[in-house]
């Protein structure tokens, strides 16, 4: 992925960096792969704002994505790589030798007139789709299913792939984006390769308006506000609020999120930290 320095001639362009979308080769969407998309603002089924500083932003509609990868032993070749404004990474469209099109997200080295192909047991190249028990060892996958037949679920982010690192009876062990080792059943599906757009997070919007046109308002902090308002709020000047937390009490820092005694637990064998799971 290439990179682009704005040149600083107004205040928004000084500090943007931003993608020079080198890989997309167009910018119309296949009409029969996509769908509207309805905003909620941040409100709920009821109309309460239950999310703040959600709103506005351009308008968008979704791309239907092929993340089951389940058109078996048929050929397929890459018409387009695109741009897709609800993810990170890019998409590709596929055209099988059947006739149907479909979206999948794109893999790096992924290119226009490339053949892929998705099996039990076709070949581990890039872009393919084929069971983790006849891959080998060491090989970067994404889009990995986590129960068989349900359709790709981790690693799908820009840049993100995990590695098959072992294989045991019934699961295949994966070192994750995060450093997790994490065992999945051997027979779920997995995409060989790396998710393209890698360098996603070296971008800047260089002005809030580019937030606003994605639909994020601006935050105030709870320090700004009164106690009223937030567990950090109130004091004089700019005493602070003593340890980061939600305005619902929840410390940001230090307290595990994850529930206790997760059924997925048996699951993972060493932490992202390096701590291991205790049986």
């Amino acid at each position: 992925m290439a990179l682009r320095k704005f040149k600083p001639v107004t205040a928004g362009t000084r500090w943007r960096i931003g993608n020079a979308y080198a890989e997309v080769t167009t910018n119309v969407p296949e009409q029969s792969l996509v769908e509207p998309k309805k905003r909620s603002g941040g409100r709920n089924s009821s109309g309460h704002l239950s999310m703040r500083y959600r709103g506005g932003g351009h308008r968008k509609k979704y791309r239907i994505i092929d993340f089951k990868r389940n058109k078996v032993n048929i050929e397929a070749t890459v018409k387009t790589i695109e741009y897709d404004p609800n993810r990170t990474s890019f998409i590709a469209l596929v055209e099988y030798t059947d006739g149907e099109k479909r979206y999948i997200i794109a893999p790096q080295g992924l290119e226009v007139g490339a053949k892929i192909i998705s099996g039990v047991d076709v070949a581990p190249e890039v872009g393919n789709a084929l069971s983790m028990k006849n891959m080998p060892l060491g090989t970067n996958v994404h889009n990995i299913e986590m129960q068989p037949g349900q359709g790709g679920k981790l690693a799908r982010s820009a840049g993100s792939s995990a590695q098959l690192t072992n294989k045991e009876e019934k699961y295949a062990i994966l070192k994750m984006p995060s450093g997790e080792l994490r065992k999945v059943l051997i027979n779920c599906w997995a995409t060989v390769g790396v998710v393209s757009n890698s360098d996603h997070f070296l971008q800047s919007m260089g002005k809030a308006g580019r937030n606003r046109w994605k639909g994020i308002k601006p935050r105030n902090r709870g320090v700004a506000m009164n106690p009223v308002d937030h567990p950090m709020g109130g004091g004089e000047g700019k005493a602070s609020g003593g340890q980061p937390r939600s305005r619902n009490g929840q410390y940001s820092r230090g307290l595990k999120t994850r529930t206790k005694g997760k059924g997925s637990d048996k699951m993972i064998i060493q932490r992202k930290n390096g701590s291991k799971i205790a049986k």
